[in-house]
């Protein structure tokens, strides 16, 4: 059953950094691509963070396992930058809406 979800969620997440990358692009705000290029960073840590356990669950050796945790390791890193970055730029465009009005 696992070897079945880890992939939607890898594909999931991978559709999810797509989109809110081509977002940025679309956008002419500078705050805002900012703030849509942060949303792509938490889906390109739970892309890599997802991918390096099923690798290592459909590998299952040494070699795998070091490069699956290093990959545990970015992911969750990438993810945390991107919450980070989210909750700041969020936060911005709300001041940023106030002082407009």
């Amino acid at each position: 059953m696992l070897l079945v979800i880890f992939p939607i969620i890898i594909l999931i997440s991978f559709v999810l950094y797509l989109y809110y990358k081509v977002m940025v692009w679309k956008t002419k705000d500078s705050l805002q691509q900012e703030y849509l290029n942060s949303r792509s960073k938490i889906f390109m840590g739970i892309f890599i963070f997802f991918f390096g356990i099923n690798q290592y669950l459909f590998y299952e050796t040494r070699l795998s396992l070091f490069i699956g945790i290093l990959f545990l390791i970015i992911g969750v890193f990438q993810f945390r930058y991107g919450i980070k970055a989210t909750r700041h730029y969020q936060n911005e465009y709300q001041k940023h809406r106030v002082s407009k009005n």
